[in-house]
């Protein structure tokens, strides 16, 4: 009797990891059936590109940012390069096609130079750094785009520029000093899309402007004025780094007080000089 009383037991086990078997091969092909062919390729070329970036990353830069960019450090104990977990693909493009990075030496600030890598590896290590945790992704082309702003747009970007950002990059984008070694570079050979880069994820120094704390149409109002600025040519012939009057006034005392000084120099030594004698005159 008891015997009886399992079998039937033991068949309607088998019969339903039998339907659920059948169901996971018909949900399998369905899907293989109304899922692009694109959508399978998309996710191989991008893995494939991510690992191309961990090859590269591990060749180059895992020297100093460890090998799975959890950041390193020398014999010392000293940081020899921060980790790069969560700081998203756009901070490493950006920091990468600037050649910032990767760094010939540690310094008070990394100075820009030529790029090490070519675009598309570059894309291959800011989709590695991206993979690894959340963070600032590569923005699109239509986020810097600024051939439809305005000049109402234009004269808008002028006064956020000068709101937050003149105190370091003064009010011409021509950079300055900074405490303790480090200087805010100059803006103009800066591409819109790095300096919408530099907005979103805040290198060095420069404070993060997320589109929490500016929206994205005013940062492409600050990034068209900065291309204003760029293509402003200088009507009197030198710009003399856009200082102001403070500039101008100093060339202005050193040139021309210093010319006047010399053309009266100049007019004393030609005068004849007189040793005690008396001029005569008609009447004498």
């Amino acid at each position: 009797m008891h015997s009886a009383t399992a079998r039937p037991l033991r068949r309607g086990r088998f019969a339903k990891a039998l339907v659920i078997g059948a169901a996971l091969v018909a949900v399998g092909l369905a899907y293989g059936v109304l899922v692009p062919d694109g959508a399978a390729g998309a996710d191989g070329a991008q893995s494939q590109q991510i690992e191309e970036g961990r090859k590269l990353f591990a060749v180059g830069c895992s020297s100093c940012h460890g090998l799975h960019a959890e950041g390193g450090t020398n014999g010392d104990g000293a940081v020899t390069g921060p980790s790069l977990i969560g700081v998203g693909a756009a901070a490493v493009d950006f920091q990468v096609s600037t050649g910032r990075m990767p760094a010939a030496q540690t310094g008070a600030q990394i100075p820009q130079k030529t790029p090490a890598y070519t675009e598309e590896e570059i894309a291959a290590l800011a989709a590695y750094i991206g993979s690894l945790a959340p963070g600032p992704a590569v923005p699109a082309s239509e986020s810097y785009d600024i051939s439809k702003v305005t000049q109402e747009d234009i004269v808008r970007g002028g006064e956020l520029f000068r709101t937050n950002c003149t105190a370091c990059h003064n009010f011409a984008g021509r950079g300055g000093a900074l405490p303790n070694g480090r200087y805010a570079p100059s803006l103009m050979e800066t591409t819109p899309r790095n300096m919408y880069q530099a907005m979103l994820t805040g290198p060095q120094q420069m404070p993060v402007f997320s589109d929490d704390v500016m929206l994205p149409e005013d940062k492409r109002a600050i990034i068209a004025y900065i291309v204003a600025l760029q293509n402003e040519k200088d009507p009197g012939g030198f710009g003399l780094g856009r200082l102001g009057p403070v500039s101008e006034g100093l060339w202005g005392w050193l040139l021309g007080i210093g010319l006047l000084i010399v053309v009266a120099v100049w007019i004393g030594a030609k005068v004849p000089k007189i040793h005690g004698r008396r001029i005569k005159t008609k009447g004498d």
